[in-house]
């Protein structure tokens, strides 16, 4: 698919994965920036039905980039369960169902890793996707965001209706939220040494055993990811997004504390959740059907991440 003249709703646009898409969009796939819709919530509450057919109204779209969430965090996810699966189920349901309306030509759903079975083999394959439910304490998101999956299946199904779902690994990168209620583990990490470090501290806590472990996808290799899927796959089952790496919250936090000249004492507390044990991802299937595969580094892209917090915040 050509997308130099096609229209693109990116919900979730002004966030930190949709300012990379349409970056990308614009500089490297010749979108015009006024073919871009970037609907914000002030506008547009993608909750209300009413206000996601005005959207469609308002923009004759082509294609839709649905990103928008209010997942952040395993802290936040865990205090806003209810609202976290209900924002996320109308949502997507509302954005799929008013872009078959509109004869959108191709809708991408982003979901999350969370949605696979907690009993799933690891690395996840797509292949086991359906096969269980997923970790009971990211339950309400996991289901809803799985809501999605199964919405796009049944719309080519019955409707012809070109919906992919694209789960990407954890995402981190420079310009991640660093609001300290919705951050991820990578710049929550990184805010804990700094201010560790600012206030002379010998020890910091951090949440869990610190054997659990985590893969990352840099938010370069995610953005190009979910384009080259937009262009090319049409498939109806989900597609990972893998760097190939895992690493352990232990090992993060050592790497962190390295880049930071921080020696202090990371104190683990296990009363706090961790999640999954394991969660990384198989991205062959990536690489079969849109030849992609992530090109940077974790340490490249961890000093990258530590370097533009430091040059921007940590002054």
């Amino acid at each position: 698919m050509n997308l130099k003249n096609k229209k693109i709703i990116v919900t979730g646009g002004a966030g930190f994965l949709g300012r990379h898409i349409i970056q990308q969009l614009i500089e490297k796939e010749k979108v015009l920036e006024e073919n871009i819709s970037v609907p914000r919530s002030k506008t547009y509450d993608l909750r209300k039905l009413k206000s996601v057919e005005k959207l469609f109204r308002d923009f004759n779209a082509d294609i839709v980039i649905h990103l928008a969430t209010t997942a952040a965090g395993i802290g936040h996810n865990k205090e806003h369960p209810a609202e976290l699966y209900l924002d996320t189920l109308l949502m997507g349901t509302y954005m799929m169902e008013q872009a078959r309306l509109n004869n959108v030509k191709k809708f991408v759903a982003v979901g999350s890793a969370i949605a696979y079975p907690a009993s799933a083999p690891i690395p996840l394959e797509e292949k086991d996707f359906w096969d269980g439910l997923p970790e009971k304490t990211l339950a309400p998101f996991g289901l809803a965001t799985r809501i999605l999956a199964v919405q796009a299946q049944a719309y080519r199904q019955q409707y012809g209706f070109n919906a992919i779902y694209i789960i990407p690994a954890n995402i981190y990168g420079p310009g991640d939220s660093l609001d300290p209620e919705k951050s991820h583990v990578i710049p929550s990490a990184i805010m804990r040494i700094d201010t560790a470090i600012r206030n002379g501290m010998d020890r910091i806590e951090a949440w869990g055993s610190g054997n659990a472990s985590r893969e990352f996808l840099y938010i370069k290799d995610a953005a190009r990811g979910i384009i080259a899927a937009l262009k090319t796959y049409n498939g109806s089952e989900p597609v990972n997004l893998s760097s190939g790496m895992e690493i352990t919250m232990k090992d993060l936090y050592n790497k962190i504390s390295r880049l930071m000249d921080y020696r202090g004492i990371i104190i683990w507390n296990v009363a706090k959740p961790e999640g999954q044990l394991r969660r990384c991802m198989n991205g062959s299937k990536a690489r079969e059907e849109f030849d992609f595969q992530a090109k940077t580094g974790f340490d490249e892209g961890l000093k990258s991440t530590v370097e533009w917090y430091l040059r921007n915040i940590g002054k």
